[in-house]
């Protein structure tokens, strides 16, 4: 059994060998990562275990069903994200790239470190539907799994801590730094003259929130929508219960937005002329974090130039990075055996 196991991993041992690491201008990461073969194999069997259904508890929904290689880790089939029994969240799919640099992760910054952001869907009850307990008997009594882990930790322990540190390497290794606007930057192409204006509007006016150059600053802000009628969704403030928390939201990265539509917390627009027509039509009264003092004051022609640098931000090697994908060659053989 261990030798056709391994027959079957042995292309995935040797498949990421080219290197994974951001450009100069971009800052230094919060989370490091090791090199060599242990690493690589770490990272995938993270990547296994982010495509396997194993994880829900109908083994029906995996990390990958919100969160598809094709929409930059988005879901762009729901506004809101759907679990097992098609059960309906809250909340829109966020995407899932350069994850190193953020300090915390959920729409209302609930989970602080990588390694335990996993839990939070898995024990979901609208979304994985499981416990870390059942999950780790799932994949000590599969046929993979604890060849898996010896290849990578040296035995068949499988825990808790080794479970959620390989889904995690897999997620730290999703880089997004290949869009027009970092050859820009690197010298290696030029803004077109309304790109160049798009990129004149976007510092004047959406910079402080969306920095470069990963166009996040990752911290929380509310940014004058109202509450979603039916969703009541106040943010932070659901954790803090502090009034300054009210509609405050993770604020997402720029990076990928023709990848990552719907858009917003609750994904309530699908266009990004409509989240444009949001900022340039602020009512007064509306909860603003600082950064954002009223109504940007952008007219059609502003609008246009701005979509034509945030198109610069798209980066389709990343969205089509095979190393991202389903891993064909760890579950092809288990196509129609069921698990």
């Amino acid at each position: 059994m261990l030798s056709g196991l391994f027959l079957t991993l042995l292309p995935l041992f040797r498949l990421d060998k080219r290197p994974r690491s951001y450009p100069a201008h971009f800052p230094e990461p919060l989370y490091r990562t090791g090199s060599g073969r242990q690493d690589s194999l770490q990272r995938e069997l993270g990547r296994a275990l982010f495509y396997d259904p194993l994880l829900s508890a109908d083994n029906s929904i995996s990390c990958a069903s919100c969160h598809s290689p094709y929409n930059a880790f988005a879901h762009t089939d729901h506004d809101l994200s759907h679990g097992i029994a098609d059960r309906i969240g809250k909340r829109n799919a966020p995407a899932l790239f350069n994850l190193g640099w953020q300090p915390f992760y959920m729409w209302d910054g609930a989970v602080d470190h990588l390694d335990m952001q996993a839990l939070a869907p898995i024990t979901h009850p609208d979304e994985m539907g499981s416990g870390i307990g059942e999950v780790l008997e799932k994949l000590r009594s599969s046929d993979l799994y604890p060849f898996f882990f010896k290849e990578v930790y040296g035995d068949t322990l499988i825990s808790s801590e080794r479970f959620l540190k390989a889904l995690a390497r897999f997620q730290l290794s999703l880089i997004s730094a290949d869009a027009r606007y970092d050859r820009v930057k690197q010298g290696k192409a030029v803004f077109s003259e309304q790109e160049q204006r798009g990129y004149t509007l976007f510092l004047q006016h959406c910079n402080s929130c969306h920095r470069e150059p990963l166009f996040s600053t990752y911290g929380l802000a509310a940014n004058g929508l109202p509450p979603d009628s039916t969703l009541r969704d106040y943010g932070r403030y659901t954790l803090s219960g502090l009034p300054q928390d009210s509609l405050r939201f993770k604020i997402p990265s720029l990076r990928n937005l023709a990848y990552t539509y719907p858009y917003m917390h609750d994904g309530r627009f699908t266009k990004l002329w409509q989240v444009l027509n949001h900022y340039s039509g602020i009512k007064a009264g509306s909860v603003l974090s600082a950064g954002l003092s009223g109504p940007l004051p952008l007219q059609a022609d502003d609008k246009a130039d701005l979509l034509a640098f945030l198109f610069t931000l798209n980066d389709s090697t990343f969205v089509f990075d095979i190393r991202n994908q389903y891993p064909k060659n760890i579950f092809a053989r288990d196509e129609g055996k069921g698990r």
